[in-house]
């Protein structure tokens, strides 16, 4: 990791550095993704039938594309028992979370014969994407499919890509069903994406599409969103951790590489007042280095996008950390609570040195599927709201609208929208 102490021009390479691993920085993949969504929404299972043979080299036919209800059953009983059962737990805390966040339809009238409101209304279909591959994320499939269950959603279809055996991990099978998905389709990449934006023979159509996914995943949501809704488009995964001299350099270190370990483009970042935590947490991750599976994915992604970046005081630091707007933060620092009301920008917050960010990416109950590459400045974590419409209620009897009815037509007037003014007029010509 670069040590790098802060200045207002160290900050600003810093961003732009970082800024290099959007999705919207990687324009020379798009005429491929389009290429791929345009050949779907022309031929339909045709085209995700080739691509699933090209990019998975396996045979999916309209007969196999849907998980059964067979193959389910078979998930349950590959699946690791203690996985299962910690994947139960898991599951409840997500859901006991997210029901928190429930939105209600509200009405307020008035003795005048007015009624005003705003009604909620689940969406009728969403497409949750879970990546395949190298990886499998059993955790990912419960933080979209659990927000969307609990805000109502009525069909929640769930693709991924099928392994080399043409079957979907059991993991992440378990966890859709347990979740409460309603269909499961193998297919993956662009051409899933395009499937779920447009519909085929065998995929339906949704309202929005969430989920994480490689480039051409993020880049093929980008593409259809309008078409349809999208949760965001998502870059590679990052952690900031803020810390003072109170800090464990070991668990900052740890910490640290939780984040790194996901791909070459992660970003680990501290920021820090105390150059003693700075060097004793470079010595922890050397480390940890030598010991680590995914060691070489790490020590690529800290060359790359690994800083440690020295303060000189709370507030300096304080300032970069919203600079940043990092997808995961955690504050290590004596006053954690504190320091946490001064932050704006940030995905998900941990406080103190036991809420270390695997928690949340597992098991707190907080959903993981969080804004990146600086976008933590206008976009939040998914939640039962990205699973909602608010519709506006509107009422007013003829004794309400009468004492206001020339204001309205005085203010269509001044648009010159006549049309707006006399929908008013008509309803009082007698007057």
């Amino acid at each position: 990791m670069q040590t790098v102490r802060l200045t207002s021009e160290t900050k600003k390479n810093i961003l732009e550095q970082l800024l290099k691993r959007s999705p919207s920085s990687y324009q020379g993949f798009e005429e491929r993704v389009n290429a791929i969504i345009q050949n779907v929404k022309e031929k339909g299972d045709e085209a995700v039938f080739a691509y699933t043979k090209q990019f998975d080299h396996v045979e999916v036919t309209p007969e196999t594309v849907r998980v059964t209800a067979e193959e389910i059953d078979e998930a349950y009983e590959n699946v690791d028992k203690k996985l299962l059962e910690v994947i139960r737990k898991s599951l409840v805390n997500i859901r006991s979370y997210h029901e928190k966040q429930k939105k209600y339809s509200w009405f307020d009238s008035t003795e005048n014969g007015t009624m005003l409101g705003q009604k909620i209304t689940p969406l009728a279909a969403v497409g949750v994407y879970v990546p395949g591959g190298k990886a499998v994320y059993p955790s990912s499939v419960l933080m979209n499919i659990v927000p969307a269950k609990v805000a109502g959603v009525d069909r929640i279809i769930m693709t991924t890509p099928p392994g080399k055996d043409g079957k979907v991990p059991a993991s992440t099978l378990v966890a859709a069903h347990e979740a409460g998905v309603d269909e499961v389709y193998k297919a993956g990449g662009a051409q899933a994406i395009a499937a779920l934006a447009f519909g085929t023979e065998s995929i339906p159509k949704v309202d929005k599409i969430t989920g994480p996914g490689n480039i051409y995943v993020a880049l093929a949501k980008k593409a259809v969103y309008g078409h349809v809704s999208i949760d965001s488009v998502a870059g590679p995964s990052e952690i900031l951790v803020l810390a003072d001299e109170t800090a464990n350099p070991r668990y900052v270190a740890a910490d640290l590489l939780s984040q790194a370990e996901h791909d070459e483009m992660a970003s680990a970042i501290l920021v820090t007042t105390s150059e003693t935590l700075a060097k004793a947490v470079s010595a922890e991750i050397e480390g940890f280095l030598k010991t680590l599976s995914r060691a070489e994915i790490i020590q690529k992604s800290l060359d790359q996008y690994g800083f440690i970046l020295l303060a000189d005081d709370m507030d300096e630091a304080v300032d970069a950390v919203n600079a940043i707007a990092s997808e995961h933060l955690e504050i290590v620092t004596k006053d954690a609570f504190q320091v946490m009301t001064k932050i704006r920008n940030a995905g998900a917050i941990f406080i103190g040195e036991y809420s270390s960010e695997p928690l949340g990416d597992y098991f707190a109950g907080p959903n993981h599927v969080l804004p990146t590459n600086g976008t933590a400045k206008f976009f939040s974590a998914l939640s039962v709201d990205d699973f909602i419409k608010k519709s506006s209620i509107v009422y007013y009897s003829r004794e309400a609208l009468e004492p206001v009815h020339r204001d309205i037509i005085a203010f269509a007037e001044a648009e010159q929208l006549t049309a707006h003014a006399n929908s008013i007029k008509v309803r009082f010509e007698d007057n």
